[in-house]
């Protein structure tokens, strides 16, 4: 009776066992990339099969650009109200006092672990591993120039690894998942692409390099055909690597208690097929916010069900916590709501709501029907999905309540009310892209490697970046002693610090002694050897966007610095010349000594 007993205990427990989570977040992958969607230039089997196998969200909304979505996926909270405003310059950084979905699962006793590109903050506290993920391994920045032998970043510490940066972390996802599948584990995968450079793998560009593309995007010319091969290919290989993951669940005999699920970041980054939405990545228009989402739970999500229903982002964290029973740890009140109900069969009320999406100034309000657009334009989304037809005139009532939403949101949010644009191109005067005063953080004794990318620094003198855009720039045309590159840091914790430096340097020029101050904590030291690698320009299938071409860098020690807690100008320059240029930058960094 008690081996009876003790097997029916067990037998409940196991049936009980809190379900494993996987996230898969695609970078500028449009709503038209998948097959399921009536694209016939590619084939998507492994994430048509996932969107079958359970719940499709058929209105899901997120934000224009990366960040942004990030950090509402996170917290479940409305991007803007956790200091995520755009990209790049510190604005990308999700507030220290937000919790993120990932608290509230290591809370529970879950397995955390984030693999890819992060985009919410690189220093502790912002890093991934301070915001509830035990394990990280990925790019902490907004994008990345190399997608070949990729250098990454595992816990804080730099590394190169070896084959497509993709196929490199979903790996390193598919051996947390084997090392954790006897307990509960979140596991979240932001990919990296077809977010350029536009780079893929040999097995995948051979079958799109000559194929034709038959369904093209509405701008006709504008439509770069071999770009659009690259992010097809790039396609292939994001569906062949949730492939890998689902397979491994397979094999583990765990995909009946795992729920996976999988959206994107944002609409297309090209002009390509989009089902005829408007607007693309960066605008507020349906194109520019809509993804999919699929979330499939075998036994518990109906497999074919398709949520009707306006959803986004924000919904995500207070669905999975539900669907899980994980109590969430956050302390602010919440802008998403939670699916839960709906998705496991019970009695659900659709609830009358509207959906913000806002960037750079620009505000569109979504309601299940219209969406207001941020010039004031309304468009019925049922009737004209396209939003080719202006009703603003013929329902004034829609359009001034939809302005009143969005006008109070903002309020709420901002501290001043929205105004619209003038026309489609102008940003609202309400909301401007503001500047960044946080500095960025160095020094704390729970993780005391603090790397300092160029990317949050800034040049001065006739420094420049490597290109325009600053994620995965690094700072060039460094050749008097005029110039400096600096760092608005705040020191944590006093005390003395391993000073090194990532550079290259032609060795004609070699030999330059350089100095990095911080009020009167000074070391220095010569640039030395000289390290001029070739740039890594021979890896892309098309032109690439706003990323810099990279090269290898060297690590150069500068000592060490005893530097005082408190917020300060961290400043580079160079005491003497001896060649034509100094050196190029990637970043600096700094690492407490215990």
């Amino acid at each position: 009776m008690i081996r009876i007993a003790l097997f029916l205990c067990l037998a409940t427990l196991l049936h009980a066992a809190p379900p494993n989570v996987v996230v898969f977040l695609a970078d500028d992958s449009g709503w038209g990339d998948y097959s399921i969607n009536g694209n016939t230039n590619l084939q998507t089997p492994n994430i048509d099969k996932l969107a079958k196998a359970g719940a499709s969200f058929d209105r899901f909304f997120v934000c224009p650009v990366c960040a942004p979505t990030r950090a509402e996926f996170l917290t479940g909270r409305y991007h803007s109200r956790g200091g995520v405003i755009s990209v790049s310059e510190g604005l990308e950084r999700l507030n220290t006092d937000e919790k993120t979905i990932a608290d509230s699962f290591k809370a529970a006793g879950y397995k955390t672990g984030a693999f890819g590109k992060w985009h919410n903050g690189s220093q502790w506290p912002y890093h991934p591993n301070a915001r509830g993920f035990e394990e990280y391994v990925g790019y902490t920045s907004g994008h990345w120039g190399e997608y070949f032998d990729p250098p990454l970043e595992e816990n804080g510490k730099m590394f190169r690894a070896k084959g497509f940066i993709v196929d490199v972390l979903v790996g390193r996802a598919v051996d947390f998942i084997e090392k954790n599948r006897e307990r509960p584990f979140f596991c979240y995968i932001p990919l990296t692409t077809p977010h350029s450079p536009f780079s893929v793998p040999d097995r995948h560009w051979n079958k799109f390099k000559d194929a034709p593309v038959t369904m093209r995007g509405p701008e006709g010319d504008k439509e770069d055909i071999n770009v659009t091969r690259t992010v097809l290919a790039m396609m292939d290989n994001i569906d062949e690597n949730v492939g890998r993951v689902l397979t491994k669940l397979d094999e583990l005999q765990i995909a009946e208690n795992t729920i996976v699920v999988y959206f994107s970041d944002n609409g297309p980054n090209t002009t390509r097929w989009n089902g005829g939405m408007k607007g693309k990545k960066g605008v507020t228009d349906e194109g520019g916010v809509r993804s999919v989402c699929y979330l499939r739970w075998p036994g518990k999500v109906k497999a074919g069900l398709t949520v009707p229903h306006i959803a986004g982002a924000i919904d995500l964290m207070p669905t999975l916590t539900a669907l899980a029973g994980v109590k969430s740890v956050s302390t602010k009140p919440l802008d998403g709501i939670s699916f839960d109900s709906l998705l496991l069969g019970a009695k659900w009320e659709a609830q009358a709501r509207e959906l913000m999406n806002f960037f750079n100034g620009r505000l569109s309000v979504r309601s299940q029907q219209y969406r207001l657009d941020a010039a004031g334009g309304l468009f019925d989304m049922v009737a004209d999905p396209n939003q080719t037809k202006d009703i603003a005139a013929e329902k004034p009532e829609e359009a001034a309540r939809l302005a009143a939403a969005g006008s109070k949101w903002h309020q709420e949010v901002f501290g001043r009310p929205y105004t619209a644009a003038a026309d489609g191109k102008k940003k609202g005067k309400g909301g401007m892209k503001p500047a960044d005063d946080r500095p960025y953080p160095v020094g704390y004794t729970e993780f005391p490697i603090t790397m300092l990318p160029a990317r949050d620094g800034l040049p001065h003198g006739g420094v420049k970046r490597s290109s325009s855009a600053p994620n995965c720039s690094y700072f060039v045309n460094w050749t008097t002693k005029d110039d400096s590159m600096t760092w608005d840091i705040d020191v944590h914790t006093a005390g003395d610090y391993d000073v090194t430096v990532d550079y290259v340097c032609p060795e004609a020029d070699a030999g330059s002694t350089i100095e990095l101050s911080l009020g009167d904590a000074k070391t220095s030291g010569k640039v030395t050897p000289g390290w001029y690698p070739r740039l890594l320009d021979d890896q892309d299938r098309a032109s690439r966007g706003g990323e810099s071409y990279m090269r290898d860098f060297k690590t150069l020690s500068l000592g060490t610095m005893k530097l005082p807690a408190g917020r300060g100008l961290l400043t580079l320059k160079a005491l003497d010349i001896t060649g034509k240029t100094v050196a190029e930058v990637r970043r600096v960094t700094l690492t407490l000594k215990r």
